[in-house]
């Protein structure tokens, strides 16, 4: 899903933060890549807290980050402080409304990925849009059950291939791609030579006649 989608995406930096493992930036064409985690990278870092400059990065990655983040928001917050101006984000999790769900709500598993707070489709879109990033494009994939099995997988293979027509919202997985929107603004200057200024100016009865002279005026006819 990240090869398809990074590949379109340019500028000067681009960032991946978790799951190292799985490399999303390696069909970026951008040229200075960095990849950040907790224990690992070429940072080590919390992912609510960024060591990084506001408005540096053009791309920044969260493969399955948000669901074991102690405050989801505030790393979705950080994300959007590091990147530019119209600048993108991707992020990928799992779907709570989906068998994944299930699994993870009967299972006792503390294991990667059960022990996760799973965050659905419709609040990650409240918050991108709280924070002024536009839910730019968005998928549903892994349409079968959580099963470790290579012959239950082969044997639920036609739910993958039918899942995205007869229930496209519950797949396994999400991939949201969004952008930072930020307005601009157009500075109107005043138009000094405007004639309704001058119009407005407050004039004399008998412009020609001074100061002075109309004093010695009103005292003569009081004589």
């Amino acid at each position: 899903m990240y090869d398809a989608v990074v590949g379109d995406i340019f500028g000067f930096n681009a960032l991946q933060l978790g799951m190292l493992q799985m490399d999303a930036l390696k069909n970026s064409r951008i040229p200075h890549l960095v990849h950040v985690g907790n224990c690992e990278g070429d940072a080590y870092c919390e992912s609510d807290y960024l060591p990084f400059a506001e408005s540096c990065i053009d791309l920044v990655c969260l493969p399955h980050v948000l669901e074991f983040s102690e405050n989801p928001h505030q790393t979705l917050r950080e994300a959007e402080r590091v990147l530019v101006a119209e600048g993108h984000l991707i992020i990928t999790g799992f779907n709570p409304m989906s068998a994944w769900g299930i699994r993870q709500l009967l299972t006792k598993d503390n294991n990667y990925p059960w022990h996760g707070r799973f965050i659905t489709l419709s609040r990650i879109k409240d918050w991108l849009a709280l924070l002024g990033l536009e839910f730019v494009s968005g998928s549903m994939n892994c349409y079968e059950p959580p099963v470790n099995d290579e012959k239950w997988l082969n044997r639920f293979a036609f739910m993958d291939k039918m899942g995205g027509q007869w229930w496209p919202m519950m797949g396994g997985l999400y991939f949201i791609v969004a952008k930072k929107r930020v307005a601009n603004m157009t500075l109107l200057k005043p138009n000094w030579k405007n004639g309704s200024i001058k119009s407005r100016l407050a004039v004399s009865s008998n412009p020609k006649s001074k100061p002075h002279q109309q004093k010695n005026q009103k005292i003569k006819r009081s004589e």
